[in-house]
């Protein structure tokens, strides 16, 4: 029988990849986006496409609703991969803009766990997997902001963890380090900050999108139903290993 995944956040660059496996393992999937056209691939697969705000609470309702009609009545497993990017001092970053990055990272996560844990109570079962940052354990300058959104992600991760355990829905996090994206292109863009930022990592390199892809997919289909509450460090041992 198909099973049916949600990826709020579903044009991001590892959304596609992960996006692309689901449906190449033939299950079903539907994408929450802002841009329809970043997915139009995915669409042309089979991928149900809504497009609209991951912090608009009606439209990811509308989303968790559409994911499990596609289930018969049943939402396997969502995903949360709305993500920003803000670099700056606390000096340098008004109230406004640190808000910005607090919703748009931690609000909305709190949203699709609100919406997609009701949607699973009543089949007792479902896997929810958010992403954090490696910002969210380990200090780095300038990260103020997303540090404060990704450890507030993780906290919630553990606390839905306990909340939903007995009734069979398993919340983990993954945290990546840089990784090869889009949103890392500010970063990376010259060889003078790759080598600065890769030489931060023990294992002397960036992740590729396909790494964290990967794990997130492991999470939502065969990781052990006893793993719940865990966050996932794919950081090249920045996080844990001193380089």
């Amino acid at each position: 029988m198909k099973r049916s995944f949600l990826i709020v956040g579903g044009s991001s660059d590892i959304a596609i990849i992960l996006g692309k496996r689901i449906l190449d393992n033939g299950d079903n999937l539907t994408l929450l986006v802002r841009d329809s056209a970043r997915v139009s691939e995915l669409a042309n697969l089979g991928a149900n496409i809504v497009v609209g705000d991951g912090l608009d609470e009606e439209i990811v309702s509308y989303s968790v609703d559409a994911a499990k009609e596609l289930g018969l009545g049943k939402v396997d497993g969502v995903v949360h991969l709305i993500g920003s990017l803000a670099l700056r001092p606390p000096h340098a970053m008004g109230v406004d803009s640190f808000e910005e990055v607090i919703r748009t990272n931690l609000t909305s996560s709190f949203l699709t766990l609100s919406k997609s844990a009701k949607a699973m109570l009543r089949n007792q079962t479902g896997r929810i997997v958010f992403t954090s940052s490696v910002a969210g354990s380990l200090g780095l300058v300038n990260h103020e902001a997303i540090a404060a959104a990704k450890g507030g992600v993780e906290a919630m991760v553990r606390s839905a963890a306990a909340t939903y355990a007995k009734r069979g829905i398993r919340i983990n996090a993954v945290a990546p380090g840089l990784t090869n994206t889009r949103m890392a292109e500010s970063v990376i863009k010259s060889d003078t900050s790759r080598e600065i930022a890769v030489g931060m990592i023990p294992l002397n390199r960036i992740n590729e999108p396909e790494e964290v892809a990967s794990t997130i997919h492991w999470l939502l289909t065969d990781a052990p139903d006893n793993i719940t509450g865990q966050v996932f460090h794919l950081d090249g041992g920045m996080s844990q290993v001193r380089n």
